[in-house]
């Protein structure tokens, strides 16, 4: 394996809880295109609340190059938005890399230009956040903030003004709803994974609370100024692992309870190690006011969205994501219903619905 895969499946390991990251597909070809990491600096950035900060750094990866038409614009610039509590190189795990990137395959690297941006405030990321000083005192960015620091980076830092596509997964997928509404030229076309469109509320919205008061309520936490990360995070880190748990495999995989108590034990003490608490309050509640709903008649990209049967952020018992679709005008809905699943994080197993993706870009370049 050449050095540079390894590097980045070794950071990428360093990202990624068994809760949050399943496990590579050890097979998989990954792009012989190798990533480019970039730092750009956007200077006075004002929040929705009013705050400003002077700085705020975009860290992002790349894969590709730009390809530009006879008026300088590049054509084949692919965004692909992470999760809650992640950054932009977690996408380079073989089971969505491997699978996808590779010569010829979907979004092959040496076609198309592939940006993996670490969001604004995302803790495991390089981009401004909490944990470089300012703790509690940071602005309470919420999902609009992270869109426009994104639309930011792409347009100021990167030179790029429309995307082919705009991959978003669990939170990259609620932004991709916002992002698509807000500004319906950005993008020909989006592939959505993992998320609702609807308010954040009901068990999706309770969870998050809890792992909020989980530090919120710790008396370690000390306003956000601790010597050292509150007992609180190993609670909300505990709620984390349970909520992203799939129950088939996870009997499957941890079988007596010797086994599941040492999973436990590994999962608290590696996250405990790379997480912050201030960082991960803060973008568990940067969910507090999204609502895409009442505006999806004004996206004019193409859009699939696939969603698992057992994923416990969003339930698809509920029927909502057939329902909200109809209203994107260009707009089709999938609900994966896989003999063993991932749960939420079937987003990282690209093989398990590339079928659908491959149909949906054949038609979006017709």
């Amino acid at each position: 394996m050449q050095s540079w895969i390894w590097k980045a499946l070794v950071s990428v390991a360093a990202l990624c809880s068994a809760a949050a990251c399943v496990p590579a597909q050890q097979n998989a070809t990954v792009t012989a295109v190798p990533p480019k990491e970039g730092d750009f600096i956007a200077r006075d950035f004002k929040f929705s609340d009013g705050q400003k900060l002077p700085e705020v750094r975009l860290h992002y990866t790349t894969l590709g190059t730009p390809h530009r038409d006879a008026g300088g614009r590049i054509t084949n610039a692919v965004l692909i938005l992470h999760g809650t509590n992640r950054a932009g190189r977690v996408w380079l795990v073989p089971s969505f890399a491997g699978v996808l990137f590779g010569p010829g395959q979907l979004l092959d690297a040496s076609k198309y230009y592939l940006i993996l941006p670490d969001q604004l405030g995302a803790g495991l990321g390089k981009s401004t956040k909490p944990s470089d000083g300012l703790r509690a005192k940071f602005p309470h960015y919420d999902y609009s903030d992270m869109v426009r620091a994104s639309q930011i980076l792409l347009a100021q830092g990167l030179q790029v003004d429309h995307l082919h596509l705009l991959v978003g997964a669990s939170m990259g997928c609620m932004e991709g709803f916002m992002w698509g509404e807000s500004n319906p030229d950005d993008m020909d076309a989006m592939l959505l994974l993992s998320c609702l469109p609807v308010e954040v509320a009901s068990r999706n919205r309770m969870v998050r609370k809890i792992m909020v008061d989980d530090i919120r309520l710790d008396p370690g936490w000390n306003n956000g100024n601790y010597t050292e990360q509150p007992y609180g995070l190993r609670a909300a880190l505990g709620h984390l692992l349970v909520v992203g748990s799939v129950p088939t495999r996870w009997q499957k995989e941890y079988p007596t309870a010797a086994a599941a108590d040492k999973y436990v034990n590994d999962y608290i003490e590696q996250n405990m190690k790379t997480t912050d608490a201030n960082d991960f309050m803060y973008q568990y509640d940067a969910s507090r006011n999204y609502n895409a709903s009442k505006d999806l008649d004004k996206i004019r990209a193409k859009v699939l969205l696939v969603n698992p049967q057992e994923d416990f952020w969003n339930p698809a018992e509920l029927g909502i994501a057939e329902e909200e679709i109809k209203k994107v005008k260009n707009g089709k809905f999938v609900l994966l219903s896989l003999p063993e699943s991932y749960g939420h994080y079937t987003f990282f197993q690209a093989a398990a619905w590339q079928k659908y993706f491959a149909e949906f870009l054949r038609n979006v370049e017709k």
